[in-house]
């Protein structure tokens, strides 16, 4: 096998060759990093670069985790120990359920690169518990860089990891896998990708084919208001779905191990999605798997145009850090009583339900903080933009007590008796 300072040496090679093709681009002002972290967390040396984001979840319940290259500083300026360290810090807060990996490329200079040698050590540290759950390895804008890589690797590597490995030459073809709007994507790689279709076919621009938006069904369920749902089921207060997959789970779920941590297969999500949207109806039971409504569940919540706890919500739940421990249920009751009847209604619902799921957590394993990393990102995010690492804690928190504290939270403003799951 190749010497080790033979690979570094070619490594160099190619990465210069790729900032010479790219000069105009490497002279472009990177954008500012998101908010930063609180000083006190326990790797803010290398979280206030923004390398690593969670960005809600892709299309079908799995958390999104995003690594962007663009991020890296200057190596003198990085302990990438440290680096390592924050990453499976990161990740051992979603390892127990499915989850998928975005690698941002662009940006990777021979500057700020990590050595081969790193690279192998890292992927040594990675046991089964993290190799397990990925679903898929999402590489954006792949370069010869990556691909020589993949060669060096390739004889360590296990058949079922590659396999789980996905180039992305341009940002459109995420639409087709993820939450795109909430993915969060720097700015650097956004001018990278308008590069790239701009000499895509000899320096013309080519269109983006978005087929022109249509009107929703009558029988439509997911991608549509609550308001819109409610309308055309005969003022049904809660959306058939939530009230089915919620029914559903309450028989058959609550003593299911890592429920709502786990992903179903793609095109059975798909297949239920469209009978809902169709008005057919849906028996979970053929499907002989639980985590089917669990997703289904989670994708209906997401697919919202605006989240239950409404755009207006988000400022304030960022805010509960500031708010003190004793407070905060308080806090979210104060929150929750100022939404609309039929959001609180709605959130109501699902909350009681999740309640019930984790007082049998001894069992299943979903405590309420738990849930609350699961359902958080599904409940509320901003009118714009995506969600930063930072963003997730103020609503992981918010999420555990309303769970935790549901009968406080939601004790006073009764929605109509028959609501409650």
């Amino acid at each position: 096998m190749t010497a080790s300072p033979d690979l570094e040496q070619l490594a160099e090679i190619e990465l210069q060759e790729e900032e010479e093709e790219d000069e105009e681009q490497q002279r472009s002002v990177p954008d500012a990093p998101p908010a930063p972290p609180d000083p006190s967390h326990p790797f803010y040396d290398v979280a206030q670069h923004g390398i690593i984001q969670v960005s809600g979840d892709d299309n079908y319940g799995r958390k999104l985790i995003v690594f962007s290259s663009c991020r890296l500083p200057p190596s003198h300026q990085l302990n990438h120990r440290r680096l390592l360290e924050y990453l499976k810090f990161t990740l051992d807060q979603y390892v127990e359920m499915d989850y998928i990996l975005v690698y941002f490329h662009h940006g990777l200079r021979s500057s700020n690169k990590p050595s081969v040698k790193w690279l192998r050590e890292a992927y040594g540290e990675f046991d089964r518990k993290y190799k397990k759950n990925l679903k898929t390895l999402y590489v954006v804008h792949p370069t010869s860089f990556i691909r020589m890589l993949w060669n060096i690797f390739r004889p360590v590597l296990s058949h079922k990891f590659g396999k789980k490995l996905m180039y992305v030459n341009y940002l459109a073809e995420l639409r087709e896998h993820l939450n795109y709007e909430q993915l969060f994507i720097p700015a650097d790689v956004l001018r990278h990708d308008e590069k790239l279709r701009a000499t895509q076919k000899g320096g013309a621009s080519p269109s983006v084919k978005t087929p022109p938006p249509r009107p929703p069904l009558p029988t439509q369920q997911f991608g549509v208001s609550l308001q819109y749902i409610r309308e055309k089921n005969k003022g049904a207060v809660i959306p058939p779905v939530m009230s089915q997959t919620v029914t559903y789970l309450k028989q058959k779920g609550l003593r299911t191990e890592g429920i709502f941590r786990r992903s179903a297969q793609v095109q059975i999500i798909k297949d239920v999605q469209k009978l809902y949207n169709l008005g057919k109806p849906v028996d979970f039971e053929l499907y002989r798997n639980v985590h089917v409504p669990a997703v289904i569940l989670k994708t209906f919540l997401r697919d919202l145009p605006e989240p239950v706890l409404t755009f207006r919500v988000y400022n304030q739940v960022q805010e509960m850090l500031g708010v003190g421990s004793s407070l905060r249920v308080t806090r979210c009751k104060q929150i929750v009583e100022g939404l609309p009847e039929h959001n609180f209604i709605v959130l109501k619902y699902l909350m009681s339900f999740l309640h019930t799921v984790s007082q049998e957590s001894i069992i299943n394993k979903m405590s309420a903080s738990n849930l609350a990393c699961v359902f958080g990102v599904n409940l509320v995010w901003p009118r714009h933009g995506s969600i930063s690492l930072s963003a997730l804690t103020p609503i992981n928190i918010f999420t555990e007590l309303l769970v935790e504290h549901f009968h406080t939270v939601f004790g006073s403003r009764c929605p109509p008796a028959q609501v409650t799951p």
